[in-house]
């Protein structure tokens, strides 16, 4: 299945895939935002279908 993923095309063999596993995948164990298809999704068990283009955005501290 391909994906867009932070503006790149990333190959992921699995084709029932959630954003949870891709992010497990990824290891992304960090408190993390996904825009799936230009929504910010709340929901990490959507399953990802070919051609998904997803953003995922970290938090991040500063001063």
């Amino acid at each position: 299945m391909q994906l867009k993923i932070n503006g790149k095309n990333e190959i992921i063999d699995n084709k029932n895939f959630t954003v949870t596993e891709l992010l497990r995948l990824k290891n992304i164990n960090k408190k993390v935002i996904v825009e799936l298809n230009h929504k910010i999704i709340e929901d990490f068990s959507t399953i990802l279908k070919e051609g998904d283009c997803l953003e995922i955005l970290y938090f991040m501290g500063g001063g």
